[in-house]
């Protein structure tokens, strides 16, 4: 990687790293972008060079997060649904477990939920919008969101291979038949 690059790249984790240091003490919109570049020890620009917002920094670490995973999922059968899947899904919770409770608990939670289902939307292709199935995919992201964030709440001893163990066959079972009888 070129030295701009990772230049750019360490300014980001920065600008990244500061703000949700900051969001322990205040909330996003007391969050100035001068203290956000002061405390990440960059420049200005550098900060909007990369953003729009602040809120554009926490939708950029979920979308980089999220195309991370998108490179180790398996594609089979299954697609998105396959056991080696959900494993993924709470191992990457676990591992961002920081990041996501604190966006759960400064209100930006939703922020989260969007990008993935937009994620996960992109993953699935071009499901037409008329499509009963687009409901399962629904489904699915909206049990693996609250289940994982009841998870990470309670600090759970249970172990990313034990949720999905209990999850897969719970939620990922096969798609319905395509008649409604």
């Amino acid at each position: 990687m070129d030295k701009r690059k990772e230049a750019n790249l360490r300014v980001k984790r920065e600008i990244t790293k500061t703000l949700f240091a900051l969001m322990q003490s205040k909330s996003l919109s007391e969050i100035t972008v001068t203290e956000l570049v002061a405390g990440a020890g960059v420049a200005r620009a550098s900060f909007y060079r990369n953003y729009c917002s602040k809120e554009d920094v926490l939708v950029t670490l979920i979308r980089d997060v999220l195309e991370e995973f998108r490179t180790r999922m398996t594609t089979g059968p299954n697609g998105v649904y396959s056991y080696e899947n959900v494993l993924l899904s709470f191992r990457y919770f676990h591992a961002y477990r920081s990041y996501i409770l604190d966006l759960y608990h400064s209100g930006f939670i939703s922020v989260f939920l969007e990008e993935l289902n937009r994620f996960h939307e992109s993953v699935e292709g071009n499901m037409p919008s008329s499509s009963i199935e687009k409901y399962h995919l629904y489904m699915y992201i909206g049990a693996l969101f609250n289940t994982a964030i009841e998870w990470l709440l309670k600090r759970d001893p249970v172990t990313p291979e034990e949720m999905a163990r209990f999850f897969y066959p719970s939620v990922c079972r096969a798609a319905p038949p395509n008649s409604l009888d």
